[in-house]
């Protein structure tokens, strides 16, 4: 075997693992939110390392062109997606995992607006108050 169909085989062996643990991982995993977590991920890099072997493999210029705009196409909308279902998850009220330690978005969704507030406007307000009330001492 070519050093070529070498690299070809392991980034294949590689891609096909990554993408046996992302269906692991959906049936493993506890909770809507570490599901897409996972799946996203190595998901991702699974069919990322497959498509380069495909480049590899058949070496044409219209074939690289095209496995490169795939390639771009799901690192880019995988974890948008996976972002967009996870927040509507969220507002929606899916329950994390009765494990989780913390809840990092609590209180922070506004439940009318669907808007979040990043407790940056709340501190900034805190200390202009503080400061307006030090002015009139």
């Amino acid at each position: 075997m070519s050093p070529a169909e070498w690299a070809i085989a392991v980034l294949a062996g590689f891609g096909a693992i990554f993408s046996l643990l992302a269906g692991v991982g959906i049936v493993r995993m506890p909770d809507l939110y570490l599901r897409i977590s996972v799946t996203t991920k190595a998901a991702t890099l699974g069919v990322g390392l497959l498509l380069i072997c495909a480049a590899l493999y058949f070496q044409e210029i219209s074939i690289s062109t095209k496995v490169l705009a795939i390639l771009l196409f799901v690192l880019l909308t995988a974890p948008v997606g996976a972002h967009l279902i996870g927040r509507a998850s969220y507002i929606m009220g899916v329950p994390l995992w009765k494990r989780s330690v913390t809840d990092d978005l609590k209180g922070k969704y506004e439940g009318h607006s669907q808007s979040l507030s990043s407790g940056q406007a709340e501190v900034a307000h805190d200390e202009a108050k503080r400061t307006n009330e030090k002015g009139q001492n």
